[in-house]
């Protein structure tokens, strides 16, 4: 079975500019896509799959100097994001969702996928595609962000379905991992518990756990209470 693991991120000033930049590049690429299905449509031509769309998009990153900034980003972004709104789009002719809406910018949770090849962890960091351009050494350790606990995740393994994500405090990546289903079983058969009013809880295995609001302390605080406000009342 594939289990979901999900570590914060620690990256520095210069690291969290760049990864705000890769969700504006997947956010970007979304609505690219959403744009180009919706104005098909409107035209009456058919649904573009999402590989057709990858190569009209390499065509106007080459061609088209608007566009050419896409190539400063990891292309496996574009990618996803190309195959996330089409995917939107079709899920809502299925029925299966609703209308796909544009991603803005102050309202959209940021966030951008990292290719499962290109992925790789250590102990203590991460190490992400294309954050930098350069090919120098001391240039490459931009590219690794230090993980907030350490040993989290599996080490020389395969990922699944890599996300980088921003909650509005915290940068996070979340990464499936297979891992055997467990087998073991209960050690005991389980107990019922019936809620009361005279008794807090009263378990299937004959323990009642005692209502503390009926005890005589409580009781007697409850009272001491009532007299302490009597008595700021009257001074007020």
């Amino acid at each position: 079975m594939t289990k979901t693991l999900k570590v914060m991120l620690m990256p520095n000033n210069k690291q969290i500019t760049k990864l705000f930049k890769c969700a504006g590049t997947a956010r970007f690429t979304y609505n690219w896509t959403l744009w180009y299905q919706q104005t098909n449509y409107y035209f009456g031509y058919s649904f573009v799959n999402d590989i057709e769309l990858r190569r009209i998009l390499t065509v106007l990153k080459q061609n088209n100097p608007k566009f050419r900034w896409l190539n400063d980003y990891s292309n496996n972004i574009v990618k996803q994001a190309v195959k996330d709104a089409c995917k939107a789009y079709v899920n809502f002719f299925k029925g299966i969702s609703g209308y796909p809406n544009f991603k803005r910018r102050k309202k959209s949770k940021p966030s951008f996928y990292a290719d499962t090849s290109k992925i790789s962890f250590t102990s203590t960091h991460v190490k992400l595609e294309k954050l930098t351009a350069s090919r120098k050494a001391n240039k490459q350790k931009f590219n690794l962000i230090k993980l907030a606990e350490s040993c989290k995740i599996p080490v020389n393994t395969k990922y699944s379905n890599p996300r980088i994500t921003f909650d509005g405090l915290n940068w996070w990546i979340s990464v499936g991992i297979e891992c055997e289903e467990s087998e073991e079983k209960p050690i005991n058969h389980g107990i019922g518990i019936d809620i009361g009013i005279k008794n807090l809880a009263v378990g299937s295995d004959g323990t009642v756990y005692r209502n503390i609001n009926k005890t005589e302390k409580v009781r007697k605080l409850k009272k001491k209470k009532r007299r302490l406000q009597r008595r700021i009342s009257e001074n007020i």
